[in-house]
C-alpha cells in the first residue's frame, strides 16, 4: 500500500509541474531528451553546468538508479522497458518528470 501512495504521489507532482520548467519555478531551462528513450541514452540539459543529481523511480516507487552526471548525456542501458519517474536535483532546485524507456 505505502507504494501505492508513493507512486500517486509521483504522478501528481509530475502532471502539476507539467513540462516547462519556466511556468513552475523548477530548474531553469530543463530539457529531458528523448523521452521515450529507444537507445539507451537520455539527455537532461539545463541552463547550468553544474552537476545534477539524478534519482529514478519505478511506477512502484522503489528507487532503481542513484547517479551524479556533470554534463548532459546519462545512460540508461540497464533499465527495463517501462515507465519510471526521474527526479533531477541542482543547485537546491529540483525537477520531476516521467521517464519512458522503450
Amino acid at each position: 500500500m505505502k507504494h501505492f501512495y508513493l507512486l500517486i504521489t509521483f504522478l501528481c507532482i509530475s502532471f502539476s509541474y507539467g513540462q516547462n520548467a519556466q511556468s513552475n519555478g523548477d530548474i531553469k531551462d530543463f530539457k529531458l531528451y528523448p523521452n521515450p528513450v529507444t537507445n539507451g541514452k537520455v539527455y537532461v540539459s539545463t541552463s547550468d553546468t553544474s552537476p545534477k543529481q539524478i534519482l529514478i523511480y519505478d511506477v512502484l516507487g522503489t528507487q532503481v538508479l542513484e547517479t551524479k552526471i556533470i554534463g548532459d548525456e546519462l545512460n540508461l542501458y540497464d533499465l527495463d522497458a517501462g515507465v519510471y519517474v526521474l527526479r533531477v536535483y541542482q543547485n537546491n532546485k529540483v525537477a520531476t518528470r516521467k521517464l519512458i524507456v522503450k
